[in-house]
């Protein structure tokens, strides 16, 4: 069972993984050799699996911001599933949803011309509905 404390250190680790555990340890009020314990058992107990990366696409030139609500007549999926793992580069998510549709893309492209590329290939494997971000 997670106490407070647990779950302090997993928001702050959330915020920023690469934080020193001298600076988490002073987040929530512990030593940092305190805080490390910690994170260590939170690892070992399979609460933390991993730490990971937030790239901002934008900056790597991915301006457009769209979510693709995908359509798939029948219950074999795994074409399109193979088809979503070579455009990894554009994907954020690719969440599994009820009601309209099958998958919820969200995705980023550098331009009209790629999503246009990216839209035909997809249309092999699915029908989809394209909606663009306007604002955040």
């Amino acid at each position: 069972m997670l106490d407070n404390t647990d779950m302090r250190i997993l928001d702050e680790l959330s915020k920023n993984s690469r934080i020193t555990m001298k600076e988490l340890g002073e987040k929530v009020h512990l030593t940092g050799q305190a805080a490390s314990a910690r994170v260590a058992k939170l690892e070992d107990n399979g609460v933390i699996e991993g730490y990971t990366i937030k790239v901002n696409k934008v900056k790597l030139g991915c301006f457009l911001h769209v979510f693709i609500t995908i359509m798939i007549q029948n219950t074999y999926h795994q074409p399109y599933l193979s088809f979503i793992k070579t455009q990894e580069q554009y994907i954020i998510h690719n969440y599994k949803i009820s009601g309209e549709g099958c998958y919820l893309l969200e995705c980023k492209f550098p331009s009209n011309e790629i999503i246009d590329k990216f839209l035909q290939g997809l249309n092999e494997y699915a029908n989809y509905k394209l909606s663009i971000v306007i604002n955040k």
